[in-house]
């Protein structure tokens, strides 16, 4: 991919930064069409953390998922539900750009908690943007990287810890990395 790619990335995340986004991110029972979410982070444009809890799923967690991102059961026991959670997340997220790392699937994994939950999907459109994407017209390749090598490959010291605050510190940190750039 050429040099021209990587400026019309930062000039899309330039962009964006107009709207001062807010970053999402999310831990879940694993990847498959019942999954649910067990933790759900968002961190404003400025870098503070406007919501980060554990969720309640509505069935266990997997053992090779908690090796994962280490959630267990045990861990999300006193934790609210996806239904007694999601007002507070739809009241943050409404009327935000929403930059999300690998967008499709977190998304996903909302819809998917609302049907375990009995809630029905009643967004029409949330502003989002897939950093994923975006980072990888940004770093030239054209190849979604995994968010720990994108942070590595900005120089960005913040860790990969598979909890949803730190992966969501980090995607705000790459989107400001990109921003800056030149």
């Amino acid at each position: 991919m050429s040099t021209s790619y990587r400026k019309r990335a930062i000039q899309a995340a330039r962009e964006y930064a107009n709207f001062k986004p807010i970053f999402l991110d999310t831990e879940t029972t694993g990847l498959h069409n019942t999954a649910e979410i067990v933790e759900i982070s968002v961190v404003d444009f400025d870098g503070s953390v406007l919501l980060d809890t554990l969720v309640k799923p509505v069935h266990s967690i997997p053992w090779e998922v908690i090796r994962v991102h280490g959630i267990t059961d045990e861990m999300v026991v006193e934790a609210p539900s996806w239904s007694e959670v999601w007002p507070l997340v739809e009241k943050i997220l409404t009327g935000r750009y929403i930059g999300i790392y690998n967008a499709d699937f977190d998304i996903r994994m909302m819809k998917q908690s609302h049907d375990l939950s009995g809630l029905s999907w009643e967004i029409s459109e949330f502003r989002y943007f897939c950093m994923m994407k975006l980072y990888a017209q940004y770093n030239g390749t054209g190849r979604w990287q995994k968010l720990e090598a994108a942070g590595r490959q900005c120089g960005l010291a913040l860790p990969n810890t598979h909890r949803a605050k730190d992966d969501t510190l980090l995607v705000h940190a790459i989107f400001e990395h990109m921003v800056n750039a030149f």
